[in-house]
């Protein structure tokens, strides 16, 4: 094996080279699509062929394996718990896996497999002559199967250290930590200090080779200067730049490809032991271990989680989304608590309500008739009949819904202004404060399409891109297309259910209330009404398509920004997390907007009703509101997606485990590695978190956008994301194998899209309150309609607000298209001329019958008044609440200016100690010169 101490760094730049005589020319767009290019089998025959002719007449040298492609070969040593190669000493920082096609009688032709084998082959030796030493060993379970084990030696790391700005502890924090009462109590759901000891607070600096000594290690050795989460993130770094073909001036790199192409198999890096069971090797932390017994496990449910171990394990991506998801549950405990007192609430008064006991009398909602709610097929009823959901609606719809509505808008306030000080503790404390663009290197994929020049305004020099302007414009031209032409796929699906519910209401109206009078389902009658009906089941309809255009979308977002090229794998993150999160917004939420804002808002009036499409009647609300509806809505997807998000993260990853344990079942006298252990494991996906926060967020738009209508939400998130912390805890413990550890600053595109929710849910609950539900209704007949000179009394009273609120209908003004058939009329309707229905208009044989009555003006002019105060107050008091919470404590600003000081002066210390070192033997020299002279002037003397 070729010795690290003989390698020959390339330029941190770009550390693509692994031999001075290849010329680099980073390959076109369509050359390099090896995903598609290694799919098919037919591709591969053809493109080996013509490198074989390209390798025989022209480019011998270019196709040429480079020095040391010989992996070392080593059989298992019988240690299941090794984290080491066969010498005990070097540690695996990565691990390959290939099947030797040879030995299961593929199918695949010759051709196809030793291409590659040549292309391993060549991987292999490019990573050795990168420093990295490589050991192979085959599967205990099936002899087909091999393990590349990768270790990367301390003089590498340092190398690579440097390139990715990694910083290390350069002294202790001498600053007295600050503690507070708040810290008392909640030290006691901690994880216990004897088992997940703290981590020491160190001052850090980026790591330099040549201040190796001012950082502190352990025994002075550099064993433990790296991390293995540190290690592992070098290792990838590696793997994305090295090459594995080279044809001509073109050159293929990538462990991405190679993977995507079927090359290798697997790359992991490994977990430290198994999650149930304590190593025993000498040198394992068992940080694993730790974190499913104290973390994962669900009997910890209750306790805070422990960030620094999670972090130091998963690496800071994976512990700020932790961090963010435990922050969100906390201050869920106070809004889920405010919510409740208003459900209760609103429980214990939904009998006092005098409207609701106006529509359950008998001898006034049993004497009102209303108008049929669709043409022919709806006959008249009573208003007494929805007797059971005007008590419903009393639960959410009252003044306690309007101050919870209120407060939680000062709540995602406070949250969205504490994470960002909690936030900027945690960039401090993990050393991501100085995290900017230029320390994360460019995507494999942008390096490899960089063929067109351009003058940099930053270095003054010339700089590859993959895309000239014209270019770029055309890329993001079609993904905006592409997006937008999504977001009207989901639209029609929104008119699709709409049309459904319009055609369900009418048979609903018609078969529903004959079945319900059979005795057996008599108790029903009363709770299950055809807008009950209609809705429940658009609601799980609406569910479905969600789901639906998920996965259909899913791959059509990946696909517009892999075309886009992102530069850094954060630009390409939140370029699909905007993209992504602009379709999930209009999916999941445009059937509550419909309901909140659209439905039973324009439907004319029983002469003359307003029809979609020329042929299905608009809906109509309920007499009471369309609250109820927007709550049963609101309660379905949420409850949907939370139990198929858990199918998805929990019982799918488990059953795939089991099932692939079952098929390479071997004996009980075998005793399986550690690397093959986590092979039978199932493998993180690139955007394996972004799901876990769009998730998240697609819960706090429920929770915030829409709570004027459903208290309860913030209880239901909470008890989700309790169970959602220790599922993903449990899942990437124990279901997956360990995540490639990756430095993140924040919480990245998603703070400023939960920021416009934010904003955005002022406007939606001030709209809920004032165009949804009838409270402002209420309120403008208790205190203007309910006295002189409309009313008779001189008190304020809600007595009679039901009999004003619904407008007189004159039964011969139907249209013959309208008008109720007459076997569906009831027994009881007799010599009745007239009905109600909800609306504020003049009774017939008004001058300007059915058209809009003073009373109509009078709420209209309320509602535009309470929405205008209510935002005012609310954003003055969101502005005022963000001014005088800073984002950074003055406690943190006073370390970080302390560690920069710091850092500067150990700087300036080793710049003086290296100039000391240059001048010393000159000094010396000059000393040995003047020592000299005045040795003769003083022989001189003595002569004289």
């Amino acid at each position: 094996m070729r010795s690290s101490n003989s390698k020959k760094f390339s330029d941190p730049t770009f550390s693509l080279s692994a031999s001075s005589d290849w010329k680099i020319f980073i390959m076109s767009e369509t050359e390099d699509n090896d995903s598609l290019e290694m799919d098919s089998d037919a591709d591969e025959e053809r493109d080996l062929e013509m490198t074989d002719l390209v390798d025989s007449k022209a480019q011998p040298a270019c196709r040429s394996e480079p020095e040391a492609s010989k992996v070392p070969k080593a059989s298992f040593n019988g240690n299941p718990d090794s984290l080491f190669f066969n010498d005990g000493k070097r540690r695996i920082d990565y691990i390959l896996v290939y099947e030797d096609e040879s030995k299961n009688g593929s199918t695949k032709k010759g051709s196809v497999m030793r291409r590659r084998k040549r292309r391993r082959e060549f991987f292999e030796g490019n990573l050795m002559t990168e420093g990295t030493e490589l050991e192979v060993t085959q599967s205990v379970t099936d002899e087909k199967l091999f393990f590349v084990k990768l270790h990367i030696p301390f003089n590498v790391l340092c190398h690579y250290a440097e390139i990715l700005h990694i910083k290390l502890p350069i002294k202790h924090n001498d600053l007295v930590p600050q503690s507070s009462a708040h810290n008392c109590i909640s030290k006691h759901f901690y994880p216990d200090e004897d088992i997940i000891r703290r981590e020491p607070d160190f001052f850090t600096a980026p790591f330099r080779k040549d201040l190796l000594n001012h950082f502190q290690l352990k025994e002075r050795e550099g064993l433990d200067l790296f991390t293995p989460a540190m290690r592992s993130r070098m290792a990838f770094y590696i793997l994305s730049r090295a090459a594995y073909d080279v044809k001509g001036d073109v050159r293929k790199f990538g462990i991405t490809k190679l993977l995507a192409g079927g090359v290798y198999k697997a790359a992991y890096p490994l977990h430290d032991c198994r999650f149930n069971v304590k190593s025993k090797e000498e040198n394992c932390p068992n940080e694993r271990f730790l974190l499913y017994s104290e973390w994962a496990h669900p009997k910890n449910f209750y306790k805070m989680q422990p960030l620094d171990l999670i972090r130091k394990y998963f690496g800071e991506k994976i512990g700020i989304y932790f961090a963010w998801l435990g922050f969100y549950t906390f201050m869920l405990f106070l809004a889920a608590a405010f919510g409740l007192g208003c459900f209760i609430y609103g429980f214990k008064t939904r009998e006092s309500s005098t409207w609701s006991k106006e529509v359950c009398d008998p001898e006034i909602g049993g004497k009102i008739i209303m108008c049929p709610q669709c043409d022919k097929d709806c006959p008249y009823w009573r208003l007494n009949s929805t007797c059971e959901s005007s008590k419903k609606l009393c639960i959410f719809d009252n003044f306690g819904t309007l101050v919870f509505a209120v407060f939680m808008s000062v709540w995602v306030t406070l949250f969205l202004e504490f994470w960002k000080r909690y936030q900027a503790k945690l960039e401090h404390d993990w050393d991501t404060v100085e995290f900017l663009q230029q320390e994360e290197q460019p995507r494999p994929e942008y390096e490899a399409r960089c063929f067109y020049e351009r003058f940099s305004p930053v270095t003054q020099t010339m700089e590859k891109v993959p895309y000239t302007s014209c270019g770029k414009c055309m890329r993001v031209c079609c993904g905006i297309g592409t997006v937008l032409f999504w977001i009207l796929l989901i639209v029609a699906s929104v008119v699709g259910v709409i049309v459904y519910r319009l055609a369900m209401f009418i048979t609903f109206s018609t078969s529903l209330r004959s079945d319900l009078n059979r005795k057996e389902l008599e108790p029903f009658r009363e709770y299950i009404t055809p807008q009950m009906a209609t809705s429940i089941t658009a609601s799980i309809i609406s569910v479905v398509i969600i789901m639906i255009l998920n996965n259909l979308y899913e791959k059509v977002a990946i696909w517009i920004t892999d075309f886009e090229l992102p530069r850094t794998k954060t630009e390409y993150e939140n370029s699909l997390t905007l993209k992504m999160f602009l379709f999930q917004f209009v999916n999941f939420y445009s059937s509550c907007f419909y309901i909140a804002f659209f439905k039973g808002k324009m439907v004319g009036y029983p002469g003359r009703p307003v029809y979609w499409l020329g042929a299905f009647r608009n809906e109509e609300c309920d007499p009471g509101s369309c609250l109820t509806e927007l709550t049963t809505q609101l309660a379905i997807i949420m409850t949907g997606k939370a139990i198929w998000n858990n199918i998805q993260e929990v019982l799918l990853p488990w059953l795939k485990n089991v099932l692939f344990r079952h098929c390479t079942q071997v004996g009980s006298d075998k005793v399986i590695p550690r690397w093959e252990q986590d092979y039978q494991l199932q493998p993180v996906g690139e955007l394996g978190l972004f799901y876990e926060y769009l998730e998240m967020v697609i819960q706090f738009g429920f929770v915030t956008l829409f709570v004027a209508s459903f208290p309860l939400a913030p209880l239901l998130a909470l008890f989700n994301n309790l169970f959602e912390i220790r599922v993903d805890g449990w899942k990437f413990t124990t279901q997956f194998r360990r995540i490639v550890p990756e430095k993140a600053q924040d919480i990245g595109a998603w703070q400023p899209i939960l920021q416009g929710v934010a904003i955005l849910a002022v406007v939606t609950n001030g709209a809920i309150i004032a165009f949804t539900s009838d409270m402002i209704p209420r309120l403008v007949y208790y205190w203007a309609l309910s006295v002189s000179p409309y009313a008779d009394g001189s008190n304020h009273t809600m007595a009679g607000f039901i009999n004003s609120s619904l407008s007189v209908f004159s039964i011969q003004d139907f249209s013959n298209s309208s008008k109720p058939r007459e076997e569906i009329t009831p027994a009881w309707f007799n010599n009745i001329t007239t009905c109600r229905y909800r609306d504020f208009r003049n009774p017939p044989g008004h001058y300007n019958q059915y058209e809009f009555s003073i009373y109509y003006w009078h709420v209209i002019a309320a509602k535009l008044a309470f929405m205008i105060v209510v935002e005012h107050i609310v954003y003055f008091t969101k502005f005022m609440l963000s001014y005088m919470i800073p984002d950074v404590p003055e406690a943190l600003k006073e370390q970080i200016r302390r560690e920069r000081f710091l850092t500067q002066d150990i700087l300036h210390q080793t710049r003086i100690t290296h100039f000391k070192e240059l001048i010393k033997p000159i000094s010396e020299k000059l000393q040995g010169d003047v020592e000299g002279k005045e040795a003769e002037f003083t022989e001189l003397d003595n002569l004289i």
